[in-house]
């Protein structure tokens, strides 16, 4: 027998951590692939790190929040991440995911229908009446800003450096308070299974990006998914990766063997 799900309250579920960060989460959306949302509150501008699916307005939801200029930002272009930024004004992305933004690019994007990624049992409730995932649709946006590596994003109360580190997918971004050594990480780096073997993936650039990370100074990491957590977690987090992907007969192994081959 087919059971009607429920029309949520609220898509949305918001989580003060400070007075000047919140994160958002979807809350009836499949845990294993539910995005944090980051709201960051500056004194000029504020900063949203991704914005979820796009299944429900996020601009609304947030609007109570907002007293000055928001720059809207995708870590990636991922749908779970970047779906719903084309809801808002001032959109940034890296150079390397930018089109696949402009053009609503659905594989890029990882939800095109044959790829089976967003399915009926992932949602608990429904983000309104009738919603079923047939009518998922990854909407195209025009970046307004392109972020590059060394980025300095100025909230005039803290500033952000944004690292290009790719792995996950090319364009993969993050954030970094090289003050407060806090990291918005996005999916570069979360405590749980770490995906690189997506379209888009590259297991050697991920191993680079984490031979990168090991030496930055960090004592707060603000993921792109699950639980805040530590430098030491971190460390282990990046370490265990790195000892698992450097096994011979792996794909990192097996690049660089090429490479001196030749």
């Amino acid at each position: 027998m087919h059971t009607i799900k429920p029309v949520c309250d609220s898509w949305f579920v918001t989580q003060k951590i400070s007075d000047s960060l919140y994160r958002i989460n979807e809350h009836h959306y499949w845990e294993w692939n539910r995005a944090n949302l980051w709201l960051i509150k500056g004194r000029n501008q504020d900063l949203l790190i991704d914005t979820g699916l796009g299944v429900a307005s996020l601009r609304q939801h947030i609007a109570e929040l907002i007293d000055k200029p928001l720059l809207a930002i995708a870590s990636h272009i991922h749908y779970d991440h970047a779906g719903g930024i084309h809801e808002f004004d001032r959109i940034a992305i890296h150079p390397a995911e930018a089109e696949a933004l402009r053009q609503g690019d659905a594989h890029a994007a990882l939800c095109a229908p044959e790829s089976g990624s967003i399915l009926d049992e992932h949602f608990a409730q429904l983000p309104y009446p009738g919603f079923t995932v047939t009518q998922y649709t990854f909407n195209a946006a025009e970046p307004t800003q392109l972020l590059q590596e060394g980025d300095i994003l100025d909230l005039g109360s803290r500033a952000f450096e944004v690292l290009h580190l790719p792995g996950h997918s090319p364009g993969s971004i993050a954030l970094y308070d090289r003050h407060s050594q806090e990291l918005f990480s996005g999916d570069i780096v979360y405590d749980g299974e770490l995906l690189d073997l997506l379209p888009g993936s590259d297991i050697p650039t991920y191993i680079a990006t984490y031979e990168r990370l090991q030496k930055l100074p960090v004592e707060t990491v603000y993921p792109g998914h699950y639980h805040i957590f530590g430098k030491e977690r971190l460390l282990e987090v990046m370490a265990d990766y790195l000892e698992a992907k450097r096994q011979p007969g792996c794909p990192s192994q097996i690049t660089s063997s090429l490479a001196e081959s030749k």
